[in-house]
C-alpha cells in the first residue's frame, strides 16, 4: 500500500462526490444529504484521512479566485485560463472567469457583486484592467486578495503582489534582430496609448533604433488594435505611401499574420519583399507561411504564477507582498531575411 497521506481529492473519488462536498461534510456545514454525508464519512475512515489546513480554513474563507481580463486575443486568454485553472486544481480552488469592458465604468460594481456573491476571496486582474491603480486600491479595501499582471521591468508599486512581464526588453531585443539583417525602414504595428504592453514594445523598438544611430519616423508606426483584421487595416495603409519598409514588427501575432496576408494580396513575398515579425508565439505565428519570428511569451506559466501567489494570500491571510518578473525570449523562424 502507498504511504503517500490521503487527500481530500481521493476522499471525493473514492465516494463519487466533488471536493466541495468533501469539505462541506468535514465542516459539518448544511445541504449535504444524510445519505451522502454518511458515503462521505465511511471513506473519511476507510482512508483514515485527516482534513489540512487548507479544508479547515474553508469552512470561513472564499475559495473561489476569479480572473479578470479585457482582451479580444483568445489564444492569450485560453492560454491565461489553463495556467490558472492548473494552479486551481492543485489547491482544491474554483475558478470564476469574468470578461469585461475596462472602459465601461462598471468595472468595480460588477467585481463587487462576484466578491459578494460567488465566495470570491482573490482577483487575478489582466493588463489593460491591472494597470488602473484606482481599481487595485479600492478592490483591497473591500478585502479581496489581488494579484496583477503587468507589463514592465519592475512593479509599478507594492499595493499587491504583482506579475510583470518585460515588454520593453524584448521589443529592443527583435527590433534589434532586424537591424542585424540590415533592416533599416522598420514598420511598427499595433502602437496603442492605453496599453502598457504595446507602449513598453515600443520603447523597446526606439531603443534599438537610436542604438543604431536611426531616427524614429512616425510614418512608420501605425496605431491600431492587436488583432487580425486590424493588422490588415494597417498594412494597407502603409503600403499606400511612396517609401515602403523593408520590415514589419507586428505588436503581437494576430497583427503579423494580417500582414502577411496583406503582403501577399499586394503581390509582396515574405521574406524576400518584406520581412515580418511578430510577438506572444501564439498559433497564429506557428500556422502561417512562412512561420513567423516572434517572441516567446509563456502566458499559462506567468498565469499560473500569479494563481499560486493569489492562492497562498488567500490560504495563509499574508499581507506581505510578493514581486515576480518574466523576461521573453526570441524565436528565430522563417519570416525574416537578410539584406
Amino acid at each position: 500500500m502507498s504511504s503517500k497521506k490521503p487527500t481530500i481529492k481521493d476522499v471525493a473519488r473514492l465516494a463519487g462526490v466533488s471536493f466541495k462536498t468533501v469539505s462541506r461534510v468535514v465542516n459539518n456545514e448544511a445541504w449535504v444529504s444524510d445519505d451522502i454525508k454518511t458515503r462521505v464519512q465511511a471513506v473519511i475512515a476507510q482512508l483514515n484521512y485527516q482534513p489540512n489546513r487548507t479544508a479547515r480554513l474553508m469552512r470561513t474563507a472564499p475559495f473561489s479566485l476569479a480572473f479578470v481580463y479585457d482582451n479580444p486575443n483568445s489564444h492569450y486568454v485560453i492560454e491565461m485560463q489553463n495556467g490558472i485553472l492548473s494552479q486551481c486544481r492543485q489547491k482544491g480552488f474554483e475558478l470564476v472567469i469574468h470578461p469585461t469592458d475596462s472602459h465601461s465604468g462598471q468595472v468595480l460594481q460588477e467585481l463587487t457583486t462576484i466578491i459578494g456573491s460567488n465566495q470570491v476571496g482573490g482577483v487575478i486582474l489582466t493588463p489593460p484592467l491591472s494597470e488602473n491603480r484606482e481599481l487595485v486600491q479600492q478592490l483591497l479595501a473591500q478585502q479581496a486578495k489581488v494579484v496583477r499582471i503587468v507589463s514592465g521591468s519592475a512593479p509599478p508599486d507594492d499595493l499587491c503582489p504583482t506579475i510583470y512581464v518585460d515588454d520593453e526588453q524584448a521589443g529592443f531585443n527583435i527590433t534589434r534582430h532586424l537591424l542585424a539583417q540590415g533592416h533599416r525602414r522598420i514598420a511598427f504595428l499595433g502602437y496603442h496609448k492605453d496599453h502598457q504592453s504595446s507602449l513598453g514594445r515600443y520603447r523597446g523598438y526606439c531603443a534599438a533604433l537610436r542604438e543604431a544611430g536611426l531616427t524614429v519616423s512616425e510614418q512608420l508606426v501605425i496605431t491600431g488594435d492587436f488583432t487580425f483584421d486590424s493588422g490588415v487595416a494597417m498594412t494597407e495603409q502603409l503600403l499606400q505611401r511612396g517609401d515602403k519598409p523593408t520590415a514589419l514588427f507586428g505588436c503581437n501575432d494576430e497583427i503579423a499574420a494580417g500582414a502577411l496576408f496583406t503582403a501577399r494580396m499586394h503581390q509582396l513575398a515574405v521574406p524576400q519583399d518584406l520581412s515580418i515579425v511578430g510577438f506572444e508565439n501564439s498559433p497564429f505565428s506557428r500556422q502561417t507561411w512562412p512561420r513567423l519570428t516572434t517572441v516567446h511569451q509563456p502566458n499559462a506559466e506567468i498565469a499560473a504564477k500569479a494563481a499560486a501567489l493569489l492562492i497562498s494570500l488567500m490560504l495563509e491571510n499574508e499581507t506581505q507582498t510578493a514581486h515576480c518578473g518574466f523576461e521573453l525570449q526570441l524565436v528565430l523562424r522563417d519570416s525574416v531575411s537578410t539584406l
